[in-house]
């Protein structure tokens, strides 16, 4: 569903990714890790094309997305949940929601405000609240309905379990399962290794932008060299 090949991305004269591959199968979650500064967030943006490559390509679907703007890469399907959440503060819940709203998507979830209460229980009982109301926990998973509001077939998750309270990551790690089952795509950034162990099936790790490992979490754990020299602490 989605292949990055070759991607090189830049911040100035700064080289932030280099030479990045790796392929998203459909109705897959997979974990690109990496410590903090490894490039996991620019990765994210380069799909999205915030941050364009300028080397290398994005292929969605079988179709080279390079150099569309990203209101182009969120239409075609792609979701964006970014690590600072964005949230509208002085909307309410409900309004966040509507902000997000797409029409219907062929192949995908229709997703409703019912449905997302039903996935998260605890914005149900804030949907009149304003954003800045809402704990950091509940917050994220605003991010993350109001983007599932667009209909995405493929969404990408930016450090879900930065910063919220263990009970809530445990909650965030019950939607993405419940996401796969609901047949979408996902790719998440994570440094947290325990959590994508818990709902990812593939994982990428890069460090300084370079790629290091690609292969099963089974594959991971048969190297904690890998492991050990670019994911502990």
């Amino acid at each position: 569903m989605l292949e990055l090949n070759g991607v090189n991305a830049f911040y100035g004269k700064a080289h932030v990714l280099n030479d990045l591959s790796f392929e998203v199968g459909r109705g897959q979650v997979v974990a690109l890790l990496g410590r903090n500064g490894a490039g996991k967030t620019t990765t994210m943006k380069s799909i999205m094309q915030m941050v364009p490559p300028r080397g290398g390509s994005v292929t969605y679907m079988g179709q080279d997305i390079s150099g569309w703007p990203p209101h182009r890469v969120a239409k075609a399907g792609l979701g964006y949940v970014p690590e600072e959440r964005r949230i509208f503060t002085q909307l309410t819940v409900l309004e966040n929601l509507e902000v997000g709203r797409q029409p219907p998507r062929d192949g995908c979830v229709t997703w409703t405000e019912d449905q997302l209460f039903d996935l998260f229980p605890n914005l149900a009982e804030r949907r009149g609240n304003r954003g800045k109301a809402l704990s950091g926990g509940e917050q994220q998973m605003l991010t993350i309905a109001r983007t599932l509001m667009g209909n995405p077939a493929l969404v990408l998750l930016d450090e879900p379990s930065e910063g919220i309270a263990p009970v809530i990551v445990e909650q965030m790690a019950r939607v993405i399962l419940r996401l796969k089952d609901e047949g979408l795509t996902v790719l998440l950034s994570e440094q947290n290794l325990h959590f994508a162990q818990a709902v990812a099936d593939r994982v990428v790790i890069i460090e300084s932008g370079t790629q290091k490992f690609v292969g099963s979490l089974a594959e991971l754990q048969a190297n904690p060299e890998i492991r050990d020299a670019y994911l502990s602490v």
